[in-house]
């Protein structure tokens, strides 16, 4: 995502006008939109300034992504007992069908045998609740999965 892409996503989540992020910068609306546009950056100073303003972080200024924002901000929103009420396999099983229909190809249990052993380990070695350990088993899965 360009620079400006972000800086006008931020703002907009921000609820600030460009008028108004001018005036705090003490530069001209006109400034405002050329970031914007990509048309010329901010300098590190005005690029910390607007993280401020926006409450982020200047690296979350420079890579905003407004969908992943609101996924974060969904996520933290959600209680945990409407997370235990969401069917996840069926709500991602529409953006990955296999998660809907591996149940009836796969020999399931021959893998719960093993995936149980690991995550009785990660318990009584690390002393991790149920949760934790099934966390970082997912976790070390993930890990494994992005390194190939």
């Amino acid at each position: 995502m360009k620079l400006g892409n972000s800086l006008f996503n931020a703002r907009k989540k921000s609820g600030h006008s460009q008028e108004e992020i001018a005036a705090k910068l003490g530069v001209s609306r006109q400034t405002i939109s050329k970031w914007e546009t990509s048309e010329t950056v901010p300098d590190i100073y005005q690029a910390k300034k607007l993280a401020t303003i926006y409450n982020i972080s200047l690296d979350e200024l420079v890579s905003y992504d407004i969908e992943v924002k609101e996924i974060e901000e969904a996520i933290d929103k959600v209680s945990e007992k409407t997370q235990k009420e969401v069917d996840w396999t069926k709500l991602w099983g529409k953006k990955y069908p296999i998660l809907l229909t591996y149940a009836n190809e796969v020999d399931i249990d021959h893998y719960q045998q093993g995936l149980k052993q690991l995550l009785d380990q990660l318990q009584t070695t690390y002393k991790y609740d149920k949760t934790d350990a099934f966390l970082v088993l997912k976790d070390i899965l993930g890990k494994l999965y992005t390194a190939q």
